[in-house]
């Protein structure tokens, strides 16, 4: 049976619109700290998440809004723990990078590779307490080299743990470039413990779905853990409010903040010769051009506006569709910002 995609589509879209508030609610100074959106990975989440069973579990990195919403977690209380209430999710003292919820098997972690002994530990107690069971880790390419990573992955192959490691790869590991710091590929150090090993465009909701399909089927009949491997964009980069894509979006705004202490610093008596000076100018300059280039600045690599086009000859459904889920939008938002009786 071939995915539902308006059913997918719904899934993302809800989750990429109640990121959309609270990215409006942190640049208005209601939400504190960083803020990791998972805008951009809504199909990884929505392909596997959507095929999750009672008693599977979840275990997520700092970017865990969405499959937590597509899991059925209230995202009233999602909100209300991102604005550090007391009647949020976890009574305000875990953020956006801590959210558990012990109804739905589900706990993130700001904690780099931490996601992958979670995940271990997860399907370690369903092969035992709850066999047909699975648990699934995601995490993104940045923490591949993190030792309790490549440890949980070794010990699932070992163990033949009913767990799917999901690799959110976007290339980049914070402001690094992945390559740069990863040696090897990815393929050969999943298969080199022996997982099984599955490829796929982070961006296509039904490719996607197809691979998680026989990924979880694998894992539920005792065949061990896989390997998914899923090239996303994160469309804001690594944190909300990222200097360069700032600098792109509002230039007459952000420019000047850069032009000035440039020039200052160019002009100053003393410090390193005209070329190390000018050397610092071009890498700047470089690093604008760089994300002009940018592939989050290209609107093909939405996988929201991706699954969209597929849709595009049921226009009324999608119409009605999109419209319900703004409305759930708003009516969160509404109950969220309501002053709490805690």
């Amino acid at each position: 049976m071939p995915p539902d995609l308006l059913s997918l589509y719904a899934m993302m879209l809800h989750s990429r619109l109640f990121e959309e508030a609270v990215a409006q609610l942190w640049h208005g100074g209601l939400i504190s700290g960083e803020m990791h959106l998972g805008t951009g990975e809504e199909a990884i989440a929505a392909g596997i998440v959507s095929q999750l069973q009672d008693g599977d579990a979840l275990a997520l990195d700092h970017r865990g809004t969405p499959p937590l919403l597509m899991r059925g977690v209230d995202p009233v209380l999602i909100l209300r723990e991102l604005l550090g209430r007391p009647d949020g999710l976890c009574a305000g003292q875990g953020g956006h990078m801590h959210l558990f919820s012990k109804q739905h098997l589900a706990a993130s972690s700001g904690i780099v590779g931490a996601s992958g002994p979670a995940g271990a530990g997860f399907a370690l107690a369903a092969q035992y307490l709850r066999p047909g069971t699975v648990a699934v880790s995601f995490f993104g390419d940045g923490a591949i080299n993190q030792g309790m990573l490549m440890e949980s992955m070794n010990l699932a192959s070992a163990w033949k743990l009913p767990l799917i490691f999901v690799c959110k790869d976007d290339r980049w590991s914070i402001t690094t470039e992945s390559h740069l710091m990863t040696g090897g590929s990815l393929t050969e150090r999943a298969r080199g413990f022996g997982l099984s090993y599955i490829e796929v465009d982070g961006r296509d909701v039904c490719e996607v779905w197809q691979a998680a399909k026989r990924a979880l089927q694998n894992a539920r009949f005792g065949g061990g853990p896989t390997f998914l491997h899923a090239h996303c964009v994160h469309l804001e980069a690594h944190f909300l409010g990222y200097q360069l894509l700032r600098t792109l979006r509002e230039p007459l705004k952000e420019i000047p903040k850069l032009s000035g202490p440039l020039t200052a610093a160019f002009l100053r008596p003393g410090g390193g010769s005209l070329p190390q000076r000018l050397a610092g100018v071009k890498a700047v300059a470089d690093s604008l051009l760089s994300a002009i280039r940018d592939p989050r600045r290209k609107a093909e690599n939405d996988p929201v506006v991706y699954a969209r086009a597929l849709l595009a000859d049921d226009s009324a459904r999608l119409a009605e569709i999109e419209s319900q889920v703004a409305g759930q939008i708003d009516r969160v938002l509404a109950e969220a910002l309501r002053e709490s009786s805690v």
